[in-house]
């Protein structure tokens, strides 16, 4: 769903991870301050075009490869915008597993989930193109104050969703993240003990 802070994400997942270095974080904040944007530096990894930029949202799919000690990693940001379904499922039709991120705030899920949303197309997209592996990230759960009653709701009724679409919830993580702070990405938080 647009605005569930999926490049952002995806941008600070690469960063922890060591596919970018903190010299080019300063300066992507740097020049996302000085358009107003200053909490877009993350976004900004992923985010090429000008008028992705500009108007704040992922137009195109970007790739970024990078590895760890196990793996090598390559990371496919998709659109999330309904104008830019197309880019989407070209960037999804290439994955081996997708994560799905909802924004947890208050109004921001339940737009995403609405008719007019966009989390349960992206859903069916994925499954519909093969990926079999899901992985759900909670997105903004610092916004919520890491409340377990708010991840329980959450849990509830996309398990439900994904479930129509053909994924079985009991396999699929769902992970309560703070995609901008970089919570619970890659390590535990003492805030969140019931995780």
């Amino acid at each position: 769903h647009v605005d569930s802070g999926k490049s952002t994400t995806t941008g600070h997942l690469i960063y922890k991870c060591g596919g970018i270095d903190s010299r080019t974080i300063e300066k992507f904040e740097k020049e996302a301050a000085e358009l107003g944007k200053g909490s877009f530096k993350y976004a900004w990894v992923l985010d090429k075009l000008k008028a992705e930029r500009e108007r704040g949202i992922t137009i195109d799919i970007a790739l970024w490869k990078f590895q760890t000690a196990k793996y090598e990693v390559t990371v496919i940001d998709a659109p999330g915008h309904r104008d830019f379904i197309k880019n989407m499922i070209t960037g999804t039709s290439q994955a081996d597993c997708a994560i799905l991120i909802i924004a947890s705030g208050t109004g921001e899920f339940e737009a995403g989930i609405s008719k007019d949303g966009q989390t349960r197309e992206h859903a069916l997209l994925a499954f519909t193109l093969g990926v079999r592996q899901l992985i759900v990230a909670l997105n903004k759960m610092d916004t919520c104050k890491w409340s377990e009653d708010r991840y329980n709701e959450i849990v509830k009724e996309t398990s439900n969703f994904i479930k129509k679409v053909g994924y079985n919830p009991k396999t699929v993580p769902f992970v309560p993240i703070s995609g901008f702070n970089g919570d619970n990405m890659l390590e535990a938080l003492p805030h969140c003990p019931w995780y």
